[in-house]
């Protein structure tokens, strides 16, 4: 099938995007926004510059792109969004679902904040009063000039409690939620199309910033620090966050973990290259970070310059570099702030398109249930955009910024458990009765727990007993071996081999011969991935980012920021406790996410599609 070729929507009444380069554009519109601008660029000047490049690349190629694939492909092969997927492989697994639902909602919350600031400030550089017209303007003004007038902390009290909202942002945060909601109220194929621009215009306008950046004067000090020889690869050993910073900027970057591709490979035909679309999302989306990283250390090394400082004296990072940098440097140029209004605009193009991808995860998913099925499209993408539009309110307020750095943390916490729990049905729960039929359950659950509950202990040690690394790797051992000898002695079959085989790969690998012939070529190597590496590797990383701490060596858990323990500390925990307990409730009482099973491959899907057939074949009463 060609890249411009429509898809056939004969089949399907849930709709499709218009073509291949649709849903490239889409898919790559969403991984790509203000991730790959201001967060990576930060991360990379905070671990290291190029070091940065090694756990990043690393991440991409072992975790990103084999999730990726996962939920595009499995999108692909059931039709239908993340409750469905999971839901296929086990009822007590629709909860996985729920998770990335959630997860996705509460990032769309502050992120759509984030689009409004940016909004706010685009048109407060058309006034004569902004500071961005003043040939005079340094770094912290302009980042005061956000901090003060665009976010409206000034009012903040000493105890860093909300005092206020700021009405402006609750207006823009209107315009960005109708935005949204247009986007894709009316179909998938009208989304694409849409994306031709607000993902197309932004490229061109990353190469004029990448072009004229490295012109100016100084820059080849930021593009040294970037990638050069004033990399510090010690932060590799010696800021061991750095490995968890690096997977979660994958998943926030590739979008992945929050149901939007799994939506969007259900919008796309069964027969899909499943896995050829995966590599052109994230390398494209790669490609536009790593290309972001020269514009912006570019900026930096002119900064340096015209401050008389080292490249390496700029602190600015995250919103500092972006409303503390660009426009500073921007504004140094002839015509300057109509340069700074194309930097707000292909902000504000670069968010919207992430912003109604997320909606999309949670519009599909709820689309494909009993009470919403037969509900018109644009129905339900206003009822969830007039709910997201009041919730983010709570970052209307002057303590809005707070607000979402604190939760931003917390939500990272959030994207590695759906990770674990995602690769985790599809790695070990998908089949697991085919495997206790052959071997047994108790040899089943010795061996998982062999994995898991020796990279539990594993990890604790690792991390709690930080000057005695070695007695994480002892425990490691000693409980795998134990287990895995305890699993094998307990099986059902006939020899070792088979039950190794059983335990090892046989329904990875059965997932992979019933996928294979329709979403096209699936590596052996995935399925190793999905099973003997990413579930554990994202266990580890969540336990290192829980234990992780501060300067004074107190847990960065409940204390992030130094920002009060309540509300903010309590409700970040309380978000991580949600989607716990959202997977929880569903595993306990699968029932309870019934109606979500509309298109699941499984017992109670048929049986729920049964009564749907029944309940349409019934006459209607006529009253007299």
């Amino acid at each position: 099938m060609g890249l411009f070729t429509g898809y056939d929507e004969t089949e399907t009444t849930r709709g499709r995007f218009g073509n291949r380069c649709a849903f490239y554009m889409a898919a790559v519109g969403s991984a790509v926004g203000f991730g790959n601008v201001w967060r990576f660029p930060s991360l990379a000047a905070k671990f290291g510059g190029a070091a940065f490049f090694i756990p990043y690349i690393l991440a991409l190629m072992f975790i990103g792109i084999p999730i990726l694939f996962l939920e595009i492909g499995l999108g692909q092969f059931y039709q239908t969004g993340d409750v469905g997927v999971f839901g296929s492989f086990n009822k007590r697994l629709r909860g996985v679902g729920i998770m990335s639902v959630i997860c996705g909602y509460v990032l769309l919350t502050y992120y759509s904040m984030l689009i409004s600031w940016v909004f706010h400030a685009f048109c407060d550089s058309w006034s004569k009063d902004a500071p961005w017209n003043s040939n005079e303007l340094d770094g912290d003004a302009a980042k005061s000039y956000f901090f003060s007038n665009i976010v409206g902390m000034n009012t903040l009290g000493k105890d860093l409690g909300a005092t206020r909202i700021v009405p402006a942002n609750v207006g823009y945060s209107f315009l960005t939620w109708f935005v949204t909601f247009a986007s894709i109220a009316f179909g998938p194929k009208l989304a694409g199309r849409i994306t031709y621009f607000t993902m197309g215009f932004p490229i061109i306008l990353l190469f004029l910033f990448l072009f004229r950046g490295v012109t100016l004067e100084g820059s080849s000090d930021g593009i040294n620090l970037y990638i050069g020889n004033r990399s510090d690869i010690t932060v590799l050993s010696n800021k061991p966050d750095v490995w968890t910073e690096a997977v979660t900027q994958i998943f926030f970057s590739l979008s992945v973990t929050f149901g939007t591709m799994t939506a969007y490979g259900s919008l796309t035909p069964r027969d899909e290259p499943a896995f050829l679309n995966s590599i052109v999302i994230a390398v494209s989306n790669c490609t536009f970070s790593f290309i972001a990283g020269f514009a912006v250390f570019s900026a930096l090394g002119h900064l340096a310059f015209l401050q008389g400082v080292d490249v390496s004296d700029i602190k600015f990072e995250s919103f500092d570099l972006v409303f503390g940098t660009w426009p500073v440097v921007l504004g140094t140029l002839s015509g300057g702030i109509h340069w700074i209004r194309f930097l707000f605009l292909n902000l504000c193009l670069l968010g919207i398109d992430s912003a109604f991808s997320i909606l999309e995860g949670v519009v599909t998913v709820m689309k494909d249930t009993t009470f919403l099925k037969d509900t018109p499209r644009w129905r339900v993408t206003l009822g969830f955009s007039i709910l997201g539009f009041l919730l983010s309110l709570l970052y209307a307020t002057d303590a809005g910024l707070i607000w979402l750095d604190t939760i931003d943390y917390y939500i990272n916490f959030m994207l590695l458990l759906v990770g674990l729990m995602e690769t985790f049905s599809a790695g070990w729960a998908y089949n697991m009765e085919g495997q206790i039929e052959k071997v047994g359950a108790n040899s089943v659950y010795c061996f998982a727990f062999a994995n898991f509950g020796g990279i539990a202990l594993a990890s604790g040690l690792w991390f709690g007993l930080r000057d005695n690394v070695w007695a994480g790797f002892v425990g490691l051992i000693c409980i795998y071996v134990l287990f895995t000898g305890l699993a094998i002695s307990l099986k059902k079959t006939e020899t070792t081999k088979e039950a190794l085989y059983v335990l090892y790969l046989q329904n990875v690998l059965e997932l992979r011969d019933e996928i294979k012939p329709v979403i096209g070529w699936t590596p052996y190597g995935w399925c190793l991935l999905i099973k003997h590496f990413i579930p554990q590797i994202l266990l580890i990383l969540f336990v290192n980012g829980a234990s992780a701490q501060n300067d004074n060596m107190k847990s960065i858990f409940g204390r992030y920021g130094g920002y009060p323990g309540v509300p903010y500390q309590l409700i970040g925990i309380l978000t991580v406790a949600m989607i716990a307990v959202a997977f929880l409730v569903g595993f306990a009482f699968p029932e309870v996410y019934k109606a979500f099973a509309i298109y699941e491959k499984s017992k109670d899907a048929k049986e729920l599609d049964e009564k749907i057939e029944d309940d349409a074949d019934k006459p209607v009463a006529v009253e007299a």
